[in-house]
């Protein structure tokens, strides 16, 4: 690390605390005068004991653990240069922005300039032997990584970002101009921000609203009720609305629990570009949400289904129509652009959808100044748990639901207990004996990020046998939280679980979770060493600010957003620092994510529906409810501008 300063010299001794407070065990500080940087940079360059160079101003900062950061994005990814986000400050934070140049091969020669401040180089850690590649570093350049910059490219250089602050760039006296507009976005589900995908959804587009983009809610469950999902496929109330209202892009969610078919998204892209985020695969399917291991559907789904009574039901013999419908709908010029969250997912969906359908890869956003590490110690009081035991956690919105591998992880659980272990659910979970596993710790849902967010940071590990994720959140909200997950090496769960770093991913295999999963019980200092990796790289990749970048790229490539706001900077709202742990006044954690938990009458019916009938909907079942919900719809009052 170097940082050129002139005599008499302001804000240095700041900087250099900064840089100490890293505490990073491989670094060297030189500060160099400027009129010693012809001799001392080339020396500089050319020393091959070290790996990587950034270049500071006297008053420039390192925000916490940004060298941790940069350095791991370093090693996980290869490339030749590494960029974070930059907080811009005087006497408090006038904004936050970033290099705007999606990861890979740079193209553009110009530096990432940006109106918040000229680009100093700050924010980006390089590959020492790239720079020397290049022609070394000018000394007498105002800014020489900005300087370098063009002969990167020409270099060929490697870009990767982290999407979390590395630099706190000082600016006295400077006043951050107004942000310029952004995407008028319409936000589609269909049961609004409840729920794992739900949950996702409003992540997602919160990352919008803090990039700058105007995000406006609608939800087809306020025109039609769930139950009616089956039999319901037009919502002229909301699509109305979202056609005439001027707006630039829709970003669908879940609509399955509004409607088993897709044609609203047809009718929308007449008017307005609409994007789909997979949450699961129900745009590219017959009907079900997580088809892995499906037997038919390589030909094609029909009524042939093995489960057309498990959620999202459908009758077998509309499945083949509806499934023509759906590939007919993606293949079209206009159709829906379809956003993956993992690499299992996007490659499932271009595998299922025609292939004229277009696909791109996104990250999810979490927040991670909730989901952050507090004093284990300090959360096991707060929540009555045992002080000294290893606790191992798992979790869902329904803990025992079959499609989470239930059976099979309850099964590992119960040959492993032993003294000084214990286990913790979180869901909703009827019947915690049933499960078999003595002394588990049952804390039922929990509808608010905090208090989860508590109950992750409280155990040792997290563990998942589930086999059909389209991403996994619950292992990145632990690993956020200081915690690693054991998992399967399968479906989304492969991109969630960074193995090695955030926990660790096992083959498909008879007692290759059970063996790992004994393995990190015993192993304390691997478990600390994977919860501390684990949140750096975590945080980096699935911020809000990491999200909106990974959106930002794409909605450039498919000219969402005009080619130039691909280059220079992507700028945020000064509120997406309060998303990060290190902000002073972190945003609090959002509540209502998942329904309370249900009386003990409620309860009851579910387990003797579950006794009689299985855990599926079967049609008779099915066309009761919607019965009984279109008779309650038509004696209620109708709301202005109903359609009934």
């Amino acid at each position: 690390m170097v940082t050129l300063v002139q005599q008499p010299c302001d804000g240095l001794a700041a900087t250099r605390a900064s840089v100490e407070a890293q505490a990073y065990p491989n670094l060297r500080h030189d500060i160099i005068l400027r009129t010693d940087g012809a001799i001392r940079f080339p020396l500089i360059v050319a020393d091959e004991g070290y790996d990587a160079l950034l270049i500071l101003q006297p008053g420039d900062l390192l925000a916490p653990d940004a060298l941790a950061a940069l350095g791991l994005q370093f090693l996980l990814s290869g490339a030749d240069v590494v960029v974070g986000i930059r907080v811009v400050f005087d006497a408090g934070p006038l904004g936050l922005d970033a290099p705007a140049a999606p990861p890979g091969t740079l193209v553009d020669p110009a530096p990432p300039d940006g109106p918040l401040a000229p680009f100093t180089g700050g924010e980006a850690l390089l590959k020492r032997s790239c720079v020397q590649a290049a022609g070394g570093l000018d000394p007498d350049a105002a800014h020489p990584v900005a300087a370098l910059w063009p002969r990167l490219v020409r270099q060929g250089a490697v870009l990767a970002r982290v999407g979390r602050p590395v630099l706190l760039h000082s600016a006295p006296g400077h006043a951050a101009p107004a942000m310029g507009s952004g995407l008028s976005v319409a936000s589609l589900t269909d049961q609004g921000p409840l729920g794992g995908a739900g949950i996702a959804h409003r992540r997602l587009c919160d990352a919008l609203a803090l990039a700058g983009h105007t995000v406006s809610d609608h939800c087809l469950a306020a025109e039609s009720p769930p139950a009616a999902a089956e039999w319901v496929e037009r919502f002229p109330r909301t699509e109305r609305t979202l056609s005439q209202g001027r707006y630039d892009l829709i970003v669908a969610g879940n609509l399955h629990g509004a409607t088993r078919r897709t044609t609203i998204l047809e009718r929308l892209t007449r008017a307005v570009p609409v994007a789909a985020v997979l949450h699961d695969l129900f745009p590219v399917t017959g009907r079900c949400a997580s088809p892995s291991g499906c037997p038919i559907i390589p030909e094609g789904c029909d009524a042939r289904c093995p489960s057309p009574n498990a959620y999202p039901q459908l009758l077998p013999q509309r499945i083949a129509s509806v499934y023509a419908e759906k590939q007919a709908i993606l293949a079209e010029p206009d159709g829906p652009l379809l956003l993956a969250a993992s690499a299992w997912t996007e490659s499932a969906a271009r595998a299922l959808a025609p292939r004229e359908t277009r696909v791109d890869r996104i990250d999810l956003a979490f927040p991670t100044g909730v989901f952050r590490p507090r004093s284990r110690a300090a959360l096991r009081r707060e929540l009555g748990l045992p002080a000294d035991d290893v606790l191992v956690m798992f979790a869902a919105v329904i803990a025992d639901a079959p499609s989470k591998g239930t059976a099979e992880l309850t099964a590992i659980l119960r040959r492993a207990v032993r003294p000084g272990l214990r286990f913790v659910v979180v869901g909703r979970l009827d019947d915690p004996d049933s499960l078999g596993i003595p002394d588990l710790i049952a804390a039922g849902p929990i509808g608010d990020e905090a208090t989860l967010a508590a109950w992750y940071g409280a155990c040792d590990l997290y563990v998942t046998a589930s086999r059909q994720e389209t991403f996994g959140q619950t292992p990145v909200e632990a690993g956020l939280c200081g915690t690693p997950t054991i998992a399967y090496r399968a479906t989304g769960l492969a991109t969630a679980v960074l193995n090695g770093v955030s926990g660790r991913l096992v083959p498909l295999e008879a007692g290759a979770l059970e063996d790992a999963l004994r393995a990190l019980i015993a192993d304390a200092p691997e478990r600390q060493r994977l919860g501390a990796l684990g949140r750096i790289a975590l945080e980096s990749r699935n911020s809000h600010a990491a999200c909106a970048m990974r959106l930002n790229d794409v909605f450039v490539a498919r000219g969402i957003l005009p080619a130039a706001a691909g280059t220079g900077r992507i700028r945020f709202a000064p509120e997406m620092l309060s998303t990060f742990a290190m902000a002073q006044d972190r945003a609090p954690g959002r509540t209502g994510l998942i329904p309370s938990d249900a009386s003990r009458v409620v309860r009851l019916a579910r387990r003797t529906k579950h006794a009689l009938v299985g855990r599926d909907m079967p049609p008779w079942l099915r066309r009761i409810l919607y019965a009984v919900a279109t008779l309650r719809r038509m004696l209620r009052p109708a709301t202005r501008g109903e359609v009934r």
